[in-house]
């Protein structure tokens, strides 16, 4: 797969952004329908990781969140689904299935598995199901007796129901992350308890999310970038844009390594992929804050009230990036160096 031509700052061009609908149900219903696309058409159909092109995977989702951050989420909830499932030897992904991966466990009574051996059932609730009517299947994490596990559920199961009204949030409101219901749901377990958070792929998954964040972030800078372009930029824009490139490039890079040190150690033999997956996730968030920062004072309210992609692109971003879970990852990478005494 060859790269899109670049920009004159690598950003790409403000139609990279698609407008959408204003009312959060027609966003849904748009996004839905790209999302479908995509499968159908086989664009999804990427390199796993560790397997030799794990810099092509992540250039996708980086180009996907460009385009459209809400469509990202899905791609990329999909792509992981069909990685978890063949690293952990769970079902086949089928033509024209599209999964999700629904492992978000907030305060509250969550989901519950009861079960042995192949018969499992879950009830309860999974809050923030990206795709809730649109993924025909989705990997579920739930709560049993053992412990936390992560199983396979058909979507359209009857006792399978989108909570309607569940997502407030105009960012993001197009990748239809409602709660989700389950009323005895049949379920198959994929991997055994804890499973699906020890694998390798757990890692190497959060990485493929912040490639979307990135992409996100080139989105929201192409608008002044392509100012630049228009009517030239006092030394004040013109600073902020050159410290967005900066940030922008300097991720990109970190990305592109953190793809090669995936292929040269897919199975995490050497034990780096957590504190990689820590430093890479937390310096694509810093640099997607900044960005937002940066454009924002160069541009004011202007690009935020009177164009709706760039409207769109800063409120998506400004909710997605919220799976970072800021200080407490950074605590958690701090307490692994210091546990094994590696230097930052």
């Amino acid at each position: 797969m060859e790269p899109p031509p670049a920009s004159p700052v690598g950003v790409g061009t403000s139609s990279d952004t698609a407008p959408g609908p204003a009312h959060p149900q027609d966003a849904s219903r748009a996004t839905a329908e790209r999302f479908v696309a995509l499968v159908d058409g086989g664009s999804l159909r990427l390199p796993l990781p560790g397997s030799g092109r794990t810099r092509e995977r992540f250039h996708t989702l980086c180009r996907l969140g460009r385009h459209d951050l809400c469509v990202a989420r899905l791609a990329e909830g999909h792509v992981d689904a069909v990685a978890i499932l063949a690293e952990l030897g769970g079902p086949k992904v089928k033509p024209g299935e599209r999964w999700g991966v629904w492992a978000a466990h907030p305060p509250g009574p969550g989901l519950k598995a009861v079960g042995r051996s192949a018969d499992w059932r879950l009830t309860g609730v999974k809050p923030y199901c990206s795709g809730a009517r649109t993924c025909t299947h989705a990997l579920v994490t739930a709560d049993t007796a053992q412990g936390r596990r992560l199983f396979a559920v058909p979507v359209g199961d009857r006792g399978v129901l989108a909570v309607p009204g569940t997502w407030q949030a105009v960012g993001m409101a197009g990748s239809d992350s409602l709660d989700v219901t389950f009323h005895d749901v049949p379920a198959e377990p994929v991997g055994d308890v804890g499973g699906y958070v020890r694998r390798p792929g757990f890692q190497h998954g959060g990485i493929g999310v912040a490639a979307c964040w990135l992409g996100g972030a080139q989105a929201v800078t192409a608008t002044l970038a392509t100012e630049s372009g228009r009517r030239g930029l006092d030394e004040h824009a013109a600073a902020h844009l050159g410290r967005a490139d900066v940030l922008l490039h300097t991720a990109e890079v970190l990305l592109g390594h953190a793809a090669d040190e995936i292929d040269g150690d897919p199975d995490d033999r050497h034990g780096g992929a957590r504190v990689r997956s820590l430093r890479v996730r937390g310096l694509v968030e810093l640099v997607c804050t900044e960005v937002l920062q940066h454009v924002g004072r160069a541009t004011g309210a202007g690009p935020l009230c009177r164009d709706a992609a760039h409207a769109r692109a800063v409120a998506d971003l400004t909710v997605y990036l919220r799976q970072h879970h800021a200080e407490r990852d950074y605590a958690v990478l701090g307490n692994l160096l210091a546990g094994d005494g590696r230097a930052p």
